[in-house]
């Protein structure tokens, strides 16, 4: 009897163990079953964790951390940037397929033993499926950022009354194609999202030539200087050309330029025709001839020169040589020597046939600023790429060769003032300066042309003066050497 109830206990102990088994069981199965239905711990997607999410709470939880705007640092400047402004989009369905395959794909059975026995689920990382549009991102980048936050170069500016320049300040560029890679890096990472764009840093310009004109024309209107002046620069970087002409201050019409007295000036015309004429091989007394011409401004040695292009109408060759390139106001008609005929009487050019100015010019020789610039920058461009008018005038007699014996030639003169007074010692001016007395015994013109080599770049300038009573050497001088600093200075402003 005792063993039968001892019996009767233990089975009904043993069933309820078996229901509290099953009881648990299913109870464990419900909770998983439960469980299985959202992300498993551990699983991250895009950077986000999502362990415990459903499908639909995963979704907003994405879209809500990867459609926030990233902040963005850049010249002191802090501002967002919107995903969806630049193209930005994340592709939710992709990343949760690949989420709920993961979620899913395990056996059943297996990861209910491993939730019984509370062992965490592996862990799981799904990346970042996303798109951008590179090229609306740049362009963002470019018209709504650089625009507005870049800090432009401040460029030099004249000072008034001087004859220099004030620096300019650099400036600060955005450097585009690495602020691209940095707002891509930070829309694509959940927590990264500030960031700092980098600039590029730009040199300060150099005042443009419309200041340096600006600061040309100040310096002629406050000097002592109430004459006629004609002004012409070459950039010979660039081309571009400053000319404009002032008669007692006042600015005046350059068009057609303005005829000067060539006086020496007319020396390069004639050197350049004798080399057109003649070629470059020289024995030791034509070599010294032409020395003496540029480097003691000898009259006498350059009717020899003259006589050599032709004994009879060496002038006329000369100034129809300066007409095949185009300068049709520049003219010798005559030798140096006093008496000399005039074998070209009377001759009418553009530059002294203007009825509302008159600069008395010889007429012998006669020239303008901007002629004499030109021949001079045609010079140059023919002895650096052996182009220009020069060569394309007579193709074949003029090589870089020519033009480079014509420069040489000119460096003699070492005179030191004018246009070679306004460097700083030992700079490179090849040219040929000007002056002489009128029949009235008083000087009228005062004049200088050069090629100005320095560190900044090299240049033309061509100045020519007139004072109808008298061009006093004190007063001109100082100006053609302050106007020649000006121009060196706006070249280069770091060595002023």
């Amino acid at each position: 009897m005792r063993n039968r109830n001892t019996n009767t206990i233990l089975r009904g102990v043993s069933i309820l163990f078996l229901i509290g088994a099953f009881v648990l069981t299913i109870t464990s199965l419900i909770s998983y079953s439960r469980q299985r239905t959202g992300y498993p711990e551990g699983m991250t997607i895009a950077g986000i964790p999502v362990g415990g999410l459903s499908p639909a709470e995963a979704s907003q939880r994405l879209l809500q951390v990867y459609n926030s705007p990233i902040e963005v640092h850049y010249n002191n400047a802090v501002f967002n940037i919107d995903p969806g402004t630049v193209g930005f989009t994340i592709d939710v369905e992709t990343m949760l397929a690949a989420a709920d395959l993961t979620r899913t794909g395990g056996s059943f059975w297996g990861g209910f033993w491993d939730y019984l026995w509370s062992r965490p689920p592996a862990e799981s990382q799904i990346p970042l499926s996303a798109n951008i549009s590179e090229d609306r991102l740049r362009e963002y980048l470019q018209n709504e950022i650089a625009s507005r936050y870049d800090l432009p170069p401040t460029p030099a500016q004249p000072v008034p009354g001087s004859a220099s320049f004030l620096p300019g300040a650099p400036g600060q560029t955005l450097d585009l194609d690495r602020a691209v890679l940095i707002v891509n890096n930070a829309l694509r990472s959940p927590s990264d999202r500030s960031v700092a764009f980098s600039a590029i840093t730009t040199t300060s310009a150099r005042p443009t030539p419309d200041n340096l004109e600006i600061l040309l024309k100040q310096i002629i209107s406050t000097s002592d200087f109430d004459g006629m002046i004609g002004f012409y620069m070459m950039d010979l970087q660039t081309g571009q050309e400053i000319h404009f002409v002032m008669n007692n201050k006042q600015e005046i019409n350059p068009e057609p330029d303005v005829a000067f007295t060539a006086s020496s000036t007319i020396k390069l015309p004639i050197l350049t025709s004798f080399m057109i004429n003649r070629g470059t091989t020289l024995d030791a007394e034509t070599t010294e001839v032409i020395s003496r011409v540029f480097r003691i401004s000898d009259n006498s040695a350059t009717d020899l020169i003259i006589e050599r292009i032709d004994s009879n109408n060496g002038p006329i060759i000369v100034t129809r040589d300066m007409e095949a390139i185009g300068l049709q106001s520049t003219y010798i008609s005559g030798m140096f020597f006093l008496g000399a005929p005039n074998l070209i009487p009377g001759r009418i050019t553009p530059g002294n046939s203007r009825a509302d100015v008159y600069t008395d010019p010889d007429p012998y020789s006669q020239t303008t600023a901007s002629e004499m610039g030109i021949l001079m920058a045609d010079i140059y461009q023919c002895e650096q790429t052996g182009g220009g008018a020069l060569a394309a005038a007579f193709p074949g007699r003029v090589t870089p060769e020519t033009c480079r014996t014509i420069i040489d030639f000119l460096a003699l003169d070492k005179f030191g003032a004018l246009i070679q007074g306004g460097v700083p010692d030992g700079t490179l001016v090849p040219h040929k300066h000007g002056f002489v007395l009128s029949r009235d015994g008083v000087m009228h013109d005062i004049s200088d042309v050069g090629i100005v080599y320095s560190p900044g770049g090299n240049y033309v300038l061509s100045i020519y003066t007139y004072h109808p009573v008298q061009n006093i050497w004190d007063i001109t001088n100082p100006l053609v050497v302050k106007l020649t600093q000006a121009t060196y200075n706006f070249f280069n402003i770091t060595s002023q």
